[in-house]
């Protein structure tokens, strides 16, 4: 594996691809440590306990790097993105539209894109509005976060804030379009990896010794068992008829289909710890009762979250692999180039037969990824452990790992060297 990643430096096009990935992703974590303009340094180092717990701000802080607690220019991360995502891909099947748009090809994706860019940019105007009146809600004291609260004052966080949300989106589509990987989920990635040696800190520290002693090889098992789902696929043969081109006969043979247990990989996490996290925010930027105790209610530790998080993760993993695997669409693939599945006539019949047997496989994988993001916290919660990384990061961090490692494969392979995966 060290040889095969020592020759992925050796060709120049991928190096170029690494180093501009690094230097994006570099860029995003110099960010989190620039404070927004006209901010009390003092004043929010004072308050930044309340961003370290296990409640929704500290799920917030989280993904975003650590960015939060300290007020920086990318306080939002890459968050509001996610959320526009989710309500345009949802609107895309309710909005005929729409739907129709996301038909055209990549003439119709590109002006899907262009909506989700400027729904990102409402969702960023209002969420740093929230934060804004948050932190100041939070200041005791003299010690005030906004020195100087008017309206001047005020409208400039909000738009360096949201600007900072704007850049990031840019910065993730450049690591999509000129890098290795997806570009989103990498800086989220870099965001959960950034507090690694926090945990490692508070692992090392914490008093329990059986705990000290099981927390590696529970968190060894874990990824383990994330590889062995992510990676399972069920293979469908497909056979492939013999063609007559001009005097030769052409193709024949036989291949297989494969359908993967998990194949909306760490995108449904996502979009349910986003969407879980949005009406807790709510219930933080006010003081009153009914908000107070809204937030309460979906604290990330207790069981409704647990609850309607799980719930949210099956749906959108039957939804999200509706979108990216269309038995109707493959089955006529199949046709068109002469192909079919052993036993199973060619048509309606295969789309049906790939259609029942995605069903089968996407629900023990969509109750796969609700256990592992799940586990955590239930461990927490019968136990006096203290975790510091929930299930949601360690399966977003090893599938983007995963899936990232499989597209510099897909470089490797193109230029004939040994990859990753054998």
């Amino acid at each position: 594996m060290l040889r095969t990643f020592l020759n992925s430096f050796r060709v120049a096009d991928i190096r170029k691809k690494l180093a501009f990935t690094a230097a994006m992703l570099a860029l995003y974590r110099f960010g989190a440590y620039i404070p927004a303009p006209g901010i009390n340094i003092d004043a929010v180092e004072q308050i930044s306990q309340n961003f370290t717990g296990s409640n929704v701000l500290g799920f917030l802080n989280l993904f975003s790097g650590g960015s939060l607690q300290r007020f920086a220019i990318f306080a939002l991360g890459i968050m509001p993105y996610i959320t526009a995502s989710i309500m345009l891909q949802l609107l895309t099947v309710v909005v005929p539209a729409l739907d129709k748009l996301r038909k055209e090809g990549e003439v119709g994706q590109q002006k899907i894109t262009q909506y989700t860019r400027y729904l990102t940019v409402a969702l960023s105007f209002g969420q740093s509005i929230g934060y804004v009146f948050l932190f100041r809600t939070f200041s005791s004291g003299s010690a005030k976060v906004v020195e100087q609260f008017t309206f001047g004052r005020v409208f400039v966080i909000v738009m360096t804030l949201t600007a900072g949300c704007v850049l990031l989106m840019w910065f993730g589509e450049l690591i999509t379009q000129r890098g290795i990987g997806n570009g989103i989920s990498l800086m989220i990635f870099s965001s959960i990896a950034a507090r690694i040696p926090d945990g490692i800190t508070k692992w090392w520290n914490n008093p329990d010794q059986v705990f000290k002693v099981m927390m590696p090889f529970l968190a060894l098992a874990i990824i383990a068992a994330i590889v062995f789902m992510q990676e399972g696929q069920r293979r469908i043969p497909v056979q492939y008829a013999k063609r007559v081109v001009g005097r030769r006969m052409a193709g024949g043979g036989s291949t297989y289909l494969p359908l993967r247990v998990n194949m909306a990989g760490v995108i449904p996490v996502i979009f349910a710890a986003s969407l879980m996290a949005f009406p807790p925010t709510v219930g933080e930027l006010t003081q009153a009762g009914w908000a107070q105790d809204f937030s309460a209610f979906f604290n990330p530790s207790h069981i409704p979250y647990l609850i309607g998080e799980s719930l949210l993760i099956i749906v959108f993993t039957y939804f999200y692999t509706a979108v990216t695997f269309n038995p109707v669409e493959q089955a006529d693939n199949l046709k068109k180039y002469g192909g079919f599945i052993p036993g199973v006539r060619p048509g309606r019949p295969t789309a049906e037969y790939l259609d029942r047997i995605l069903a089968r496989l996407t629900f023990p994988g969509a109750l796969y990824l609700a256990a592992i993001a799940a586990l955590p916290t239930i461990l927490i919660n019968q136990t006096s452990a203290n975790f510091f990384f929930g299930g949601t990061s360690i399966l977003i961090v090893v599938g983007v790992a995963l899936d990232t490692m499989k597209q510099l494969e897909a470089q490797l392979m193109m230029r004939n060297y040994e990859g990753f995966l054998k």
